[in-house]
């Protein structure tokens, strides 16, 4: 036998029953944490609050919690109090453990796969304290129940000692006081924006709790509570306050649902589902659907999102055709033209969700659509013949939405014919790079002429595309897809990126892997850079949330002294290197008294000396201020906003949709008061302004 096959064969038999691991008790979770938290950046951390707080949550859905409390606490320790049942305490039949130790260090653990403790809940993996549990450091949980306050600390999920009463207790809940561990997460710092923004959304979905946040971490302490009667109502109302709402009446819906109407619905012990939805028409072109299951945010959406939809566009259609919006040789709206302009949030309970993957993006469950669609469409044909003028306001709105998608079909037609006659470039604007590699080209899209001449003279031509817009670029917040497209600048953009827009977008044909925003950094740069994110964030967000957009950050003071170069990106970067090199040209000066630091306010005087000029003397150290990106000679551009090895980049990225949604509307939108607000409560955070 050949030498290679003897050691072949040898390789194969050392294969054996030890290779076997069993991971056993948490070690799963501490192995693989990206499987049950979905990573272990910052999305993972708050993942970890969000797990305890869901079962708080699931006690208050069953009707036993009405107050729950969330303390971020110094060192980042986070504590979830809660006024339910508590956790039982007592010996687990299966495990012989007390039930607490046994939801605390088991994985597929709780109170939700059987039984009628909990008739819908959002934890129904089970794995959610255990996680947490395991993701530690260190967990203390307290329960009273009982007449006692019973206690159990664990350290990354082994317990230190068994459950234990440590006095009474005239009360009933649950208190989990956690701190993540370092070793799983690359860093531990708590949002309090994102931790309130998430327990507001969950006191919308939980009408009648309270939920409270109290952040601990500096003094003064502070505190957030809410509470909300009205529900998803109340909710709607919030995401739309900025905007111009069409309708007097906001749609609702609130329902149960008998599955058993369902023939092909196979699980006939869950015969009821409770639909909640509501639905709000603004004017403006952007839709905002947001759809939970048990209280659980369904960011991809799922059956009860697609059955909403269903419903929406059927009522309509039938509604238009019934009162002679639509006559007989229109074609239907489509489900994009009904829901322009729409805020609509759609709520579901029911007893056995079938999440797809563990954080629960998507509801995979069939008899969601069957049943939201059934809902939505009854209590939507109502509600359009109760209220005819928002039905007519609607209908109106839906009728322009067909409109408009019609003519930017021929509008967006004849661009991407334009752009395959023209081979996809631009011929005096677009300075292809060389390499047909996607993954290692960049397009920089810059401001002005100038600017573009110095970045196509510096640029290194393998892998770096210039695109050199002329002035500011359409507000497409205000525009439909028909007059963007319109837009020579608009178009430019389009066909150098390659993926084509709107229905026909795709990611796959993007010719660039690194699209860089490069504009000046004064008033004008900043408003035309709104204006690309606002295009980005409209119509080419897959860009956006695959990682491939960033905004350049080119330096605001270039400083020389003698032959070296500092560059500074900020007033305060600037003093520091102008100190420093003051304070070292002192120390070479023996004969000076005083040769430890010229003194912040003699350097203050010297620069009123040369108040007005772009560049200052200071001690002998030239100061040069960056008015622009034109300014700069190409090897300067090179050097400081160009060369991979010594720029520096800010990636854009979509954290909060629903925040970023916002912003871009108040900033860009038609509404006037929003935006003098804004202006209002932040205008004494600009330090600078160039007029």
């Amino acid at each position: 036998m050949a030498k290679e096959e003897k050691e072949k064969n040898s390789n194969n038999n050392s294969y054996t029953a030890k290779d076997i691991y069993v991971l056993e008790g948490l070690e799963p979770v501490r192995k693989r944490p990206g499987m049950y938290i979905g990573s272990t950046g910052t999305d993972g951390l708050h993942h970890l609050i969000w797990e305890v707080v869901d079962n708080s949550i699931d006690e208050a859905m069953a009707g036993y919690a009405k107050n729950i409390t969330v303390e971020i606490l110094p060192e980042n320790k986070v504590a979830v109090t809660d006024d339910g049942r508590g956790i039982p305490v007592e010996i687990h039949h299966q495990t012989k453990k007390s039930a607490l130790e046994t939801v605390m260090t088991t994985l597929h653990a709780g109170g939700k796969f059987g039984g009628e403790s909990y008739k819908v809940a959002g934890g129904l993996h089970g794995v959610g304290v255990s996680v947490v549990n395991a993701l530690s450091t260190w967990l203390k949980a307290e329960v009273c129940r009982d007449g006692a306050l019973w206690v159990q600390e664990y350290k990354r999920g082994v317990p230190q000692y068994k459950v234990k009463k440590v006095g009474k207790c005239d009360k009933t809940g649950t208190k989990v006081t956690f701190s993540p561990d370092p070793e799983i997460f690359s860093t531990i710092e708590f949002n309090g924006k994102k931790v309130i923004e998430h327990l507001r959304q969950q006191a919308y979905l939980t009408r009648g709790v309270r939920i409270n946040i109290l952040d601990k971490r500096k003094s003064p302490n502070k505190f957030y509570g809410f509470y909300f009667e009205g529900g998803l109502l109340s909710f709607v109302k919030y995401l739309a306050k900025d905007e111009k709402i069409l309708q007097e009446e906001p749609f609702y819906v609130n329902k149960e649902y008998d599955l058993s109407l369902n023939e092909n619905h196979s699980n006939k012990l869950n015969k009821k589902m409770d639909i909640e939805a509501t639905f709000l028409y603004v004017d403006d072109i952007e839709t905002r659907e947001i759809s939970f299951a048990n209280n659980i945010y369904t960011s991809d959406g799922g059956m009860h999102l697609t059955g909403f939809r269903s419903a929406l566009t059927r009522a309509l259609n039938n509604y238009a055709r019934s009162e002679g919006y639509l006559k007989e040789k229109d074609e239907n709206f489509t489900s994009d033209d009904t829901r322009e302009g729409l805020v609509a949030i759609v709520s579901v309970k029911l007893r056995d969700p079938q999440f797809e993957g563990q954080t629960k993006a998507r509801l995979g469950n069939p008899e969601a659509r069957t049943a939201t669609e059934a809902v939505v469409s009854e209590a939507l044909k109502e509600f359009l013949e109760k209220h005819p003028q928002d039905a007519k306001k609607i209908i109106e709105k839906v009728m322009l939405a067909a409109k408009a998608r019609q003519a930017a079909k021929a509008a967006k037609e004849t661009v991407l014919r334009k752009g395959a006659l023209e081979g996809l470039t631009l011929p005096g604007k677009l300075a292809d790079c060389s390499s047909r590699s996607a993954e290692e080209s960049e397009l920089f899209i810059v401001e002005g002429e100038s600017a573009g001449g110095s970045a196509k003279q510096g640029r290194d031509r393998k892998f770096q595309a210039i695109l050199p817009l002329k002035g500011k670029i359409l507000n497409v917040e205000k525009a439909r897809l028909d007059k963007m497209l319109a837009n020579a600048e608009v178009r430019a953009l389009i066909v150098a990126l390659g993926t084509a827009i709107a229905d026909n977008f795709d990611l796959s044909k993007i010719r660039y892997h690194k699209i860089i925003i490069a504009t000046d950094a004064d008033v004008d740069g900043s408003h035309i850079r709104t204006l690309l994110l606002t295009l980005f964030y409209r119509y080419f967000r897959p860009v956006v949330e695959a990682g491939y957009l960033y905004v350049a950050q080119p330096p605001l003071y270039r400083i020389q002294s003698g032959k070296e170069v500092y560059y500074a990106y900020s007033d305060a970067e600037k003093q520091k290197i102008l100190n420093e090199i003051l304070k070292n040209k002192s120390l070479k000066q023996k004969n000076k008294k005083d040769s430890a630091e010229i003194k912040s306010d003699e350097i203050e005087e010297q620069q009123k000396t040369e108040e007005g000029s772009d560049t200052e003397k200071i001690g002998g150290v030239t100061i040069q201020r960056y008015k622009g990106l034109g300014e700069m000679n190409p090897s300067q551009l090179w050097e400081t906003t160009m060369d991979p090895q010594r720029r520096v980049l800010k990636q854009v990225t979509i954290e909060d949709a629903i925040k970023a949604d916002k912003l871009f509307n108040v900033l860009m939108g038609d509404e006037v008061e929003p935006r003098r607000q804004f202006i209002q409560a932040f205008s004494r955070e600009v330090k600078n302004l160039d007029i």
